[in-house]
């Protein structure tokens, strides 16, 4: 099997998981400008992964039959956070009875009901910002994501239990700063002990009030909105409700699939703004007009291509021999689809790093050309929660404010966890944008209302 495989690194893999951990995007350039499209790396304790960028193998890869490739499997690392019942973990008729439980919860229609308690938070966040002073954003857009989780998703309202949620939250999270979040053998050697240790004593205290919280809706069965409600209410096929684990584990699966990436593509979105000025007056000049968001939703679109925060889409571990772009693969191997090297192949996107919104109102994004949320059967079921948010968020901080840079670009990129995002010392000053007669004149409308 191995001499099968796409060439890659001969590099030990060790150094590997070195480069693959600390400079997520440029090792796969430098894997690409060498062995092209499709190539094996080598991580330790992982079984080969193949990276393709192809558009064929990638439609190819999405279009495969369930039985062939598990991309629950293949995504195994992210069980001691998310717990074995997640969607994300689930294959075959698993995934896709519990993907049927979820999609209601997720559907756009209830994600438009979400959008005014999005839209407070929003404004409520960004009005407390500084002005006039560099300000790193990360921090504060991590911490209103997350206050959108446990307020959309997980249904509470402000208090202590929330208060306490969001703190044990935070520190569980946090480990996805260390290699050993992406490393299980580690995980397993560090069992009980050290910084894997803290994260597991902090995860069954955080367990304990997501069980707490479940029991309390489940017996007074409120009329909310929040998605929690929605999975109360969600059915097997045989009539019978989603058990505790289940709840708590799709809970948790909706806080790390939209809280961290949504945050680092938001701070992404704030850094690149703040270099593009005609961009951003493009879009005060929408914004300020009301009649219209094509430039906002190309911008969003052109952010996820530029800075894809999932640089490669959800593993698929092939159980049986499958041929992609005439190379047949075996049973034990990974195969990733590779958002940030399709998002920037030449050939498929022109000036590929250069920030053009523009490019998506002259073409939408293509199936298997743009997939910040993978795709297939398998396309991420929160993504229109992620692009409404995104939608909200921006809306609230161009509204108020201008944006400008305080710093050198933020070209490198740092790993946490599964995602990738702008250094820490990435820093932008925000400016208070005095009110346009349009605006002026809506925001008395809506007060006399």
């Amino acid at each position: 099997m191995e001499n099968s495989l796409p060439p890659g690194p001969r590099m030990p893999s060790v150094l590997q998981t070195i480069g693959w951990w600390s400079r997520p995007t440029a090792f796969l350039e430098r894997c690409r400008a060498r062995y092209g499209r499709r190539f094996t790396i080598r991580l330790v304790g992982q079984s080969p992964f193949v990276l393709l960028s192809d558009p064929d193998e990638i439609k190819a890869l999405f279009q495969a039959a369930p039985d062939v490739l598990h991309p629950g499997e293949g995504a195994h690392i992210l069980k001691p956070v998310v717990g074995p019942n997640s969607v994300i973990l689930l294959d075959e008729g698993p995934h896709l009875e519990q993907r049927k439980l979820l999609l209601p919860a997720f559907h756009g229609e209830q994600m438009q009901r979400l959008s005014g308690l999005m839209t407070e938070l929003a404004e409520r966040e960004v009005a407390s910002w500084p002005l006039d002073e560099p300000v790193a954003l990360q921090p504060q857009l991590r911490r209103l994501t997350l206050e959108i989780i446990l307020r959309a998703v997980f249904g509470l309202e402000r208090g202590a239990r929330l208060d306490t949620l969001r703190e044990l939250l935070t520190e569980m999270l946090a480990f996805g700063d260390s290699p050993v979040s992406l490393l299980p053998p580690a995980q397993a050697l560090l069992a009980g002990r050290g910084r894997f240790g803290r994260f597991e004593r902090t995860g069954a205290q955080a367990d304990q009030l997501i069980y707490e919280l479940i029991d309390e809706r489940r017996r007074d069965g409120d009329g909310a909105d929040d998605v929690l409600a929605l999975l109360l209410q969600a059915r097997h096929g045989d009539g019978s409700p989603m058990s505790a684990e289940e709840l708590r584990d799709e809970l948790m699966t909706a806080l790390v699939a939209g809280h961290e990436t949504t945050a680092s593509q938001l701070a992404w979105a704030a850094d690149r703004l703040a270099r593009e000025p005609a961009v951003q007056g493009r879009l005060h000049d929408e914004l300020d007009a009301g009649e219209d968001e094509a430039y906002l939703t190309a911008t969003i679109q052109e952010i996820l291509r530029h800075r894809p925060v999932l640089p490669n889409a959800e593993p698929r571990l092939v159980k049986r021999p499958i041929e992609i772009g005439g190379i047949e693969y075996e049973p034990g191997v990974v195969l990733f689809a590779s958002a940030y090297l399709i998002h920037h192949d030449p050939a498929i996107y022109s000036e590929p790093y250069a920030f053009r919104p523009e490019r998506f109102l002259e073409q939408p994004p293509g199936t298997y050309t743009w997939i910040p949320f993978g795709g297939g059967r398998r396309r991420c079921l929160g993504a229109s929660f992620a692009l409404l948010e995104m939608k909200l968020v921006l809306t609230a901080l161009l509204e108020r404010c201008t944006l400008r840079s305080a710093g050198v670009p933020a070209v490198t990129t740092r790993r946490r966890g599964i995602t990738i995002r702008p250094p820490r010392d990435s820093m932008v000053v925000l400016t208070r944008r005095a009110p346009t007669r349009a605006r002026a004149a809506t925001g008395a409308r809506e007060a006399a209302a």
